[in-house]
Formats: C-alpha cells, sequence, structure tokens
C-alpha cells in the first residue's frame, strides 16, 4: 500500500507521526512525507523519504512579528477561553488553502491509497476528498483544538472544496490519539488509541548520562522556541530558582547559541545542547518544560512527575490535565512564572511529595497498555 503523511509545517507537529511511519514502513507500506520546507529535516532525521512543498512558513519568525520587544508569548497573546480554541486553526487553513494545488498535483502523480496526517493539516482531507482516498489524522496529545478548528475550517475552506468539487471539507476517517484516556480533554471526541513512542531525533547516550550519587536529577527543556521568542530571561530564572532545591542536579538542554546569554549559572546547573530526551529521562526524577505535546507525553512514559510553564495555544490545556490527574504542576500566568521562589516551591514538591510520581507512574503504565505504532499501522494496513 502507498501512504501519503502529511504535516503541517511545524517540525513537532510531525514528530508524534514518525513512529506511525515506521511502523507502517515495517509492515510493508510505501510511504512518503509532504509538508512545507520546515519539515524535511526531521523527515530526513527519522529516515524518511520526504518531498518538500511551497514555501517557509519558518513559524519562529512568523510569531515574533506579534511580540512586543523583549516580551515573552505569556506576556503578549491573548489566552482564549476553551470554546474558542478553535482560532489556532487559522493559519493552517490559511496553509492548505495556499498549497492545495501543489499538493494536488504530487498525490495525482504518486496515487496514495491512504493518507495518514496531523490533526489541523486540512489538505490532507481536500486531497482525499477528490482522489476518493480516506484519510487518517494523528493528534499530537491533549487536544483542545482540532474539533473546534475542524468545524471552522468546514466554514473557512468552504469555496476552496466547492472550486474542487466537493460538497464541503470531508471528514477524517479515524482519528489516532497518543494521549492516554486519563489524561485526554474529557470534550476531546474519542479516538483509536495509539501508543506515545518517543522520537525525539538521534544520538549516543550522553557521558553524562550516570547520575551523581546523592543527587536528584531534574530536566529543565523548555524548548529552543521559547529562547527564540524573547525568553532568555525567563529560562535563566527557572535556572536559577530550580538549582535552589536541595540535593539536586539539574540537566538544561540548551541551543549552545544561548549559553553566553544566560550568562553565569549555579554550579548545579548542567547545560547539554539539546540532546534526545529518551537517551537519558529515565535518570531523572522531574521535568520543567513549556507545556509541549511530545515533550509532556515523553516524560509521561517513564512516570516523570512534572513541572509545565505554558506559554500560549494548547500548551495551557496540557499543564491543567497533568494538575488534574494530580501527575504534575502548571504555572500558567506571568506572575506565577516569574515568581522564583515559586518555581523553587513547585520542583521541590514534585520530588518530595510522593503523591505525584505515584500518579505520574500510573499515567506511564497507562501509556505502555495503549496499543503500539505497529499494531495501530497493521490495523490501518488491514483497514484500508
Amino acid at each position: 500500500m502507498r501512504v501519503l503523511m502529511m504535516s503541517t509545517p511545524v517540525p513537532t507537529h510531525f514528530a508524534p507521526l514518525v513512529p506511525l511511519a515506521w511502523g507502517l514502513r515495517a509492515a510493508g507500506a510505501e510511504v512518503l512525507v509532504t509538508a512545507q520546507p520546515d519539515v524535511m529535516p526531521m523527515v530526513r532525521t527519522a529516515g524518511l523519504v520526504g518531498a518538500p512543498i511551497g514555501e517557509m512558513l519558518d513559524g519562529d519568525k512568523h510569531l515574533s512579528g506579534f511580540l512586543t520587544e523583549g516580551r515573552r508569548p505569556l506576556e503578549c497573546f491573548t489566552r482564549f477561553a476553551p470554546e474558542e480554541m478553535g482560532f489556532y486553526g487559522r493559519v493552517w487553513m490559511d496553509q492548505a488553502r495556499n498549497n492545495i494545488h501543489a499538493y494536488l498535483e504530487l498525490a495525482r502523480e504518486w496515487r496514495p491509497q491512504l493518507i495518514v496526517a496531523d490533526q489541523v493539516e486540512y489538505a490532507s482531507l481536500l486531497i482525499g476528498g477528490v482522489l476518493g482516498v480516506p484519510v487518517v489524522h494523528h493528534r499530537w496529545g491533549v487536544d483542545p483544538i482540532s474539533d473546534l478548528a475542524l468545524r471552522d475550517a468546514r466554514v473557512e475552506l468552504a469555496d476552496v472544496a466547492d472550486e474542487l468539487g466537493l460538497e464541503g471539507l470531508p471528514t477524517p476517517a479515524q482519528t489516532l490519539d497518543p494521549c492516554p484516556p486519563t489524561l485526554q480533554l474529557p470534550a476531546a471526541s474519542k479516538g483509536k488509541l495509539i501508543r506515545h513512542v518517543p522520537f525525539n531525533g538521534f544520538g549516543e547516550p550522553p557521558a553524562w548520562r550516570a547520575r551523581p550519587q546523592g543527587k536528584r536529577r531534574v530536566v529543565v527543556t523548555l524548548g529552543t522556541r521559547t529562547l527564540q521568542l524573547n525568553g532568555v530571561p525567563h529560562v535563566r530564572r527557572v535556572l536559577t530558582a530550580a538549582a535552589k532545591v536541595p540535593d539536586v542536579e539539574i540537566i538544561a538542554t540548551v541551543s549552545p547559541e544561548y549559553w553566553d546569554a544566560l550568562g553565569p549559572l549555579p554550579a548545579e546547573v548542567r547545560l547539554v545542547p539539546p540532546t534526545p530526551l529518551h537517551l537519558f529521562i529515565d535518570t531523572c526524577d522531574a521535568m520543567v518544560h513549556h507545556s509541549g505535546s511530545s515533550t509532556m507525553l515523553t516524560a509521561a512514559t517513564v512516570g516523570l512527575p512534572q513541572l509545565a510553564l505554558p506559554q500560549w495555544s494548547d500548551q495551557f490545556a496540557l499543564g491543567e490535565r497533568l494538575e488534574a490527574v494530580g501527575a504534575g504542576i502548571t504555572l500558567d500566568d506571568v506572575a506565577r512564572q516569574d515568581d522564583a521562589e515559586l518555581i523553587r516551591d513547585s520542583v521541590e514538591l514534585l520530588l518530595d511529595k510522593p503523591e505525584y510520581r505515584t500518579a505520574a507512574q500510573a499515567v506511564g503504565r497507562e501509556i505502555a497498555a495503549m496499543p503500539s505504532p505497529a499494531e495501530v499501522a497493521a490495523d490501518l494496513l488491514r483497514s484500508y
């Protein structure tokens, strides 16, 4: 079977689909990934075949245009009410409109029998409708966006669908959900479960992997985008505060280009270049992060308590769900994220209160019991 995989032009939107792509290949499917050039480096890293379409979006540059100088997203963007979260599908509707004809040309030439795309890749639905090919959408994780955004996309892209001879924007044949049910939003539509298998890039186990005796290890991974979007003071504050917890070693994944800007840090902080989390996360006791889907689920697979510091979009919902199931703490406003003492106390609570680890480990067991990407791949090939 020929499977066309599609992604909106953000590498982290494609990362959750990579293990499924491997499963499809292992089961004998021919897989081609098409997306805007932003995603192609990750496609190559994953060992997959890619066909770039259109121009770079450069999401970080796009976002930075909405920021006031020196202020990070949390200080600039409005936080939408749950019923307004469909707003975050708008930019992906624009990308579908701009690139649909180029995607169609590729699809007509390649003739896929199944299309798999991330949760807000709407060109996939249009192509599937035109070619009569089933389309499966794959969520990123906790999902406050896709149901509402699909509702809005039916209105926004009605003219494109009409131009292509369709009676409206088609509905996905199936939705795959890597989020364990207890962590998923109760209001989210039900999807077919697929286990989250971490894909954070490739590399070798780091030389510092072994934890120093008598130390509790906390990984702080706030994402390169956080730093790019006026986040250096925020990251410095978090690292300095977390380092004040007794008997702690802080592993901070930070691109080396920002090390000088961060300035002198406490001796408890070890700065390391971006390193695949799955190579060392099992040596950690807790994680501090920006509430990104793949990051959060990667920590959840090994039962780590988590401190979420969301900045915008769906990140708030991720932090809230962690807190709701007792597996973490979220600080979701500027005042609390700027409170160094509160950050320190939150990290200390995650390490000292066994209830957080117990709840986090329960989530980890739930993930382990979900169908593997290989099982889901085999089922897709049988069904379609």
